[in-house]
């Protein structure tokens, strides 16, 4: 029975079907991931680092062909999806021109013997379970630092981006990648689950809700597995009252409605300054209002559908409950008439403690503005939430803002940029955000072997 399927968020029509993996499946992979991992660890670091190298042009040379596939896929804006293609190719990049160096064994202080040594080596067969917002760019900052590390991958995408994931696998075949060391695999959960807990797997990435966070968690913790979780969030975005409030209302209100909202690190709590409310608040609102909704391959559209009319939905019913308890509703927050999964975008303010909006993610183009009276009031808003995944501080004084930006509880703090994501940085959060570090050197290190060889004077 096929379970992975390509529904067209724009039109609403089945475009594909993917069968599921069968239970024999299952063994096949986990006993085919754990046999390719000898060989594959073996490989020459310089070798693997040739192999990421030809994904990464892969990617480059394919990046119209790769954004019209997600676009069609879970509906995201061509000029976007083709920059998603690029950041992946960028990773893969990354990993290669630097991963052989993060590699190389580090001597430390004798301490009295004749040699300290550390090297860094793979474990093994890893699980990675990765979203349907960002298909390319999520499943490149787990595959590419662990394939360059010498581990092997078994990838599980999203149930939407079933297309999207054979390409990326056939791109790391003809590439060099051998074909059981990275297996793309159309899995339900419970064969996930049974993969996790199988020994032969050494442990799991996933980027996706705080449910199925906790139920990873949960079975790699049983059986000893390290994992590596990111979830939700609900990134404070802080205004200064030195900032420039009409450019920088614009920056936030773009952003909130980059991949129509459907990001974990994307700015939904707007703080400002109670003297400076109106100005922002009136900013936003006209640039979503005014955003072009529509079919994501077409030029000029800047808000497509969301993934699905189920997700759309539930960020409708977000927006309505959030009224009905008290909020204010300055534009959008209702679904398109017709097919597929377009809403308006949507500006709340007046959100207190009590509504459900406060405390809970909502995954779309919804900016949620706050008023305070002072940069103390601001700092204590943004962290009264249990996310802490990103958040950013903006102000002409970047010294001041430092200070604000270094009291967030965060992973990543932002002066005058919000989420900027580059394949150096690490990415990550605290909190109900997740744990473990993706990108940059700290990615290289979630999913190794700190050995040290220690040689005794003779």
């Amino acid at each position: 029975m096929a379970t992975y399927t390509t529904t067209n968020p724009t039109t609403g029509a089945i475009e594909r079907e993917f069968p599921k993996l069968d239970e024999a499946g299952v063994q096949d992979v986990l006993h085919r991931s754990d046999a390719a991992f000898p060989g594959w660890r073996s490989t020459a670091v310089r070798a693997r680092a040739e192999i990421l190298t030809r994904v990464a042009d892969a990617y480059a040379d394919r990046k119209e062909e790769l954004g019209r596939l997600i676009a069609t896929e879970m509906g995201k804006p061509l000029r976007e999806a083709i920059g998603e293609a690029e950041l992946a190719g960028e990773i893969y990049r990354w990993y290669a021109e630097h991963g052989p160096d993060l590699l190389e064994p580090e001597a430390l202080d004798p301490q009295g013997a004749e040699e300290s040594l550390v090297t860094t080596e793979p474990v093994g067969p890893l699980v990675g379970v990765m979203p349907w917002n960002y298909p390319y760019y999520q499943v490149a900052r787990f595959a590419a630092p662990n394939l360059m590390a010498g581990n092997t991958v078994i990838l599980k995408h999203a149930e939407i981006c079933a297309a999207s994931a054979q390409v990326m696998e056939e791109i790391l075949h003809a590439a060099g990648v051998p074909e059981d060391v990275y297996i793309n695999v159309f899995a339900g959960h419970e064969q996930i689950a049974t993969m996790i807990a199988d020994p032969r797997v050494r442990g799991v990435s996933l980027t996706g809700s705080e449910r199925a966070g906790a139920t990873v968690a949960e079975t790699a913790g049983k059986n000893l597995k390290k994992a590596v979780l990111e979830l939700g969030g609900s990134d404070a975005f802080i205004l200064l009252e030195d900032a420039d409030v009409g450019r920088v209302a614009r920056t936030a209100a773009k952003a909130r409605l980059s991949n129509a909202g459907q990001a974990c690190n994307s700015p939904k709590r707007m703080i400002v300054l109670n003297s400076q409310l109106e100005d922002f608040v009136a900013t936003v609102t006209s640039v979503f209002a005014e955003a072009t909704i529509g079919d994501p391959l077409e030029k000029g559209v800047k808000v497509g559908p969301l993934s699905s009319v189920k997700a759309r939905d539930t960020v409708v019913d977000q927006v309505k409950r959030a009224v009905e308890q008290g909020a204010t509703l300055h534009t959008g927050g209702d679904a398109l008439e017709g097919d597929g999964a377009f809403m308006r975008p949507a500006v709340l303010t007046g959100i207190t403690p009590e509504m459900d909006a406060y405390s809970e993610e909502i995954f779309g183009p919804v900016a949620m503005v706050y008023g305070v009276d002072s940069e103390e009031e601001a700092v204590q808003l943004a962290n009264d939430v249990g996310f802490g995944l990103s958040g950013s501080v903006w102000g002409n004084d970047v010294g001041r803002a430092q200070v604000v930006a270094d009291r967030l509880a965060v992973g990543m703090a932002y002066v005058n940029e919000h989420g900027t994501t580059l394949p150096g940085l690490p990415f990550g959060g605290v909190k109900r955000s997740g744990f473990g570090r993706e990108l940059g050197r700290w990615g290289m290190g979630e999913f190794v072997n700190t050995r040290l060889r220690r040689t005794a004077k003779a």
